[in-house]
């Protein structure tokens, strides 16, 4: 069955003030049973945290994250903590893993980009030998081109054994749709990221500048009106998005937004959830 989860990038905040096990608490209260763990680190009074709020509240463990090498973001990394991140997951009973990004040195040129895939892929045959898929996450820039193919494309036939984690607001970023990837990669899609795409009104400081003549502070604006948004608050087609991810093969459905513009994490995820049961879904929570 699939399910509808939170992914925990937005709960790093909270797990650093009250831990990872009272954070997990106000996720169940709201009606999430799913977390993905990303950018929470893995020392050991989390990971017990996390084993905690998984046997009390009921809370799967989707997947845990990793790099391909330790980056910024805080998560293991493949190429030093191997063994660590096989321990964790049996731990936490996850058999995911999952790459958020290339390393940015990866996007630089398409011999780059296939070196990361080799690498990537045989790591993918390392988990794959103690029972657990890794899976490449995409942003917008796999949808540049290379000798006229997108990255994307060229990271899923390079990497054949590295499953794919589509994200739908990056998708649409980047100029493709997002039913229609999930659709083309269906059976090899497990998790999708849940966050919708808005455009936001254009601020008053915008105007302000046009007022003293100043073309460029208000043309930085009107290229900065695309946002991130609670699921049901942007322009996503989510009755759409949702049954082909399902179709797909898909076990997880990750609610994601990275800016809250001001609001609270737990009012974020309040109206996605709340928005996700309005739009028919409550069965998947």
């Amino acid at each position: 069955m699939t399910r509808i989860g939170v992914q925990a990038m937005m709960l790093k905040d909270s797990v650093a003030e009250i831990g990872a096990f009272e954070t997990l608490r106000r996720v169940r209260d709201i009606g999430y049973r799913a977390v993905e763990v990303s950018q929470i680190p893995m020392i050991e009074a989390n990971v017990a945290q996390l084993q905690r709020a998984k046997d009390e509240f009921d809370i799967e463990i989707a997947a845990l994250s990793a790099g391909l090498k330790a980056g910024p973001g805080g998560n293991d990394s493949l190429e030093q903590d191997l063994d660590k991140i096989v321990a964790d997951s049996r731990r936490l009973g996850t058999q995911m893993v999952r790459i958020g990004m290339l390393p940015f040195e990866a996007m630089a040129s398409l011999e780059a980009v296939l070196d990361f895939c080799d690498r990537t892929d045989a790591y993918a045959r390392q988990l794959a030998d103690s029972g657990i898929r890794l899976y490449y996450h995409n942003h917008h820039v796999e949808f540049a081109k290379f000798d006229g193919r997108l990255m994307l494309d060229i990271i899923a036939d390079r990497a054949p054994n590295v499953g794919l984690e589509l994200d739908v607001h990056w998708l649409q970023r980047g100029g493709v749709s997002p039913q229609a990837v999930i659709e083309q990669y269906a059976g090899r899609v497990r998790m999708v990221h849940l966050k919708d795409y808005r455009i936001g009104k254009m601020p008053d400081s915008a105007f302000e500048s046009l007022a003293k003549g100043d073309v460029t502070g208000f043309m930085a604006a009107f290229s900065g009106v695309v946002q991130f948004a609670e699921v049901g608050e942007g322009n996503l087609d989510f009755s759409g998005i949702i049954p082909a991810s399902i179709a797909s093969g898909a076990e997880y459905l990750l609610v994601e937004q990275d800016d809250l513009y001001g609001r609270t994490v737990w009012e974020a995820l309040q109206t996605s959830h709340d928005n996700l049961v309005e739009l028919g879904f409550a069965d998947l929570f």
